[in-house]
């Protein structure tokens, strides 16, 4: 049934009200430079546009120089690069792996994959990653681990030299999820590159992106070239097909890994616009009662992936969600904890809560580098606004 006139002004009306452009949470940002599409022109004009390829054997070498590491291999997302790191590290069906609660799914599936068991550890609040005392807890309930999986959460560096420490003691390999710590820094060195093996995410949303794909990285290279037999199929050097182990499809395509050439010479400049954002955040917010900053350490340089709070006062985290959302402006709950998640419910859970309470009062603040001071001061503005009420 067709509108009445008074009705279409009305709706026309409210779509105006609206702010026209859309803040996003975390979106992709290409250079300025062009660096991406120059290495995709490449791929196209040289034919190279399956799996594999110069732009992948490139990226590869310049992500391992970046970080500091002896080896890398470019697969088709974060989620299966952790699932081939398990995989390397000699995870198999019933093995027991520990991993933080608060976190993505992604971190806790490929365990399943393997057919492992998963034991979700405590965040604390000095980090907000996996607490080394629950570490040391759930060992002693499950002395015979098979790996340790952390999390750099939301950028900030885990508690690396502690959970190293205990990992050491218990002889057991330590695989750090470093999807959202790309750019990060952890006493000088780069998140990733401590542990048995280190696995990075280049999501469209993360801080250099190649619209899909993740990278696998560590100084066994040994380790690293079995990965790269697995996740191209298992494909025995024969002249005919012939698979000798179970393979997977998980290599980066070469256009991909051409925008990830290009992203990543731009990483610098986007840390740093990262850290402005949350600059300009604790500095326009801090007076807000109730409002607490994501915790920056002494020993860690973040990459500021995503700025967030935590709310302890009368506004509450749905609150502020909604008000941005009538500005056009996205913000999201901090990850909801795996052990509260209804397919990992009958799963073990060891600490004390802190990662229940961050999820019931954190909230990640857009910080998407294409913002502009206008922006930020619209979503600021926003905020401020709603404490006014």
């Amino acid at each position: 049934m067709e509108l009445s006139f008074s009705k279409k002004n009305l709706l026309k009306a409210e779509l105006n009200s609206q702010p026209t452009n859309k803040i996003y949470l975390s979106s992709p940002h290409m250079s300025e430079e062009g660096y991406e599409l120059n290495y995709v022109k490449e791929a196209f004009h040289t034919n190279w546009l399956s799996p594999l390829g110069p732009n992948v054997d490139e990226f590869e070498k310049a992500v391992a120089l970046k970080i500091g590491t002896k080896s890398a291999t470019a697969l088709s997302s974060g989620t299966a690069s952790i699932h081939m790191a398990l995989k390397a590290a000699g995870v198999e069906k019933g093995d027991i792996v520990f991993c933080p609660s608060l976190t993505f799914s992604a971190t806790a599936n490929p365990i399943i994959y393997q057919n492992a068991i998963p034991v979700f550890i405590d965040s604390d609040m000095e980090t907000w990653n996996m607490c080394p005392l629950a570490l040391e807890e759930a060992f002693r309930k499950y002395p015979n681990v098979k790996a340790v999986l952390v999390v750099h959460l939301y950028g900030l560096s885990a508690n690396l030299d502690r959970i190293m420490e205990i990992c050491d003691k218990y002889k057991v390999s330590l695989i750090e999820d470093a999807a959202e710590s790309l750019g990060t820094l952890y006493k000088g060195k780069h998140t990733g590159t401590f542990g048995d093996f280190g696995i990075f995410s280049f999501n469209g949303n993360k801080i250099i992106t190649t619209s899909g794909g993740g990278m696998l990285v560590s100084n066994n290279e040994e380790r690293i070239t079995k990965v790269k037999f697995w996740s191209t199929q298992s494909k025995d050097p024969a002249r005919f097909y012939q698979h000798s182990e179970l393979g997977f499809n998980y290599r980066m395509s070469n256009v991909v890994a051409g925008i990830g050439r290009g992203q990543l010479k731009v990483l610098d400049q986007r840390v740093q616009q990262k850290k402005y954002i949350f600059g300009y955040y604790t500095r326009e917010l801090a007076g807000l009662d109730g409002i607490e900053f994501m915790p920056i350490n002494e020993w860690n340089e973040p990459n500021y992936w995503l700025s967030c709070i935590t709310l302890n006062g009368k506004v509450k985290p749905l609150d502020l969600i909604e008000a941005l959302e009538k500005e056009n402006i996205e913000a999201r709950h901090v990850w909801k904890p795996m052990h509260l998640q209804p397919f990992y419910k009958n799963y073990d859970y060891v600490g004390n809560n802190v990662s229940e309470r961050l999820f019931k009062k954190g909230i990640c603040l857009p910080s998407d580098t294409k913002m502009t001071d206008k922006d930020l001061g619209r979503v600021v503005d926003t905020i401020k606004r709603l404490w006014r009420k």
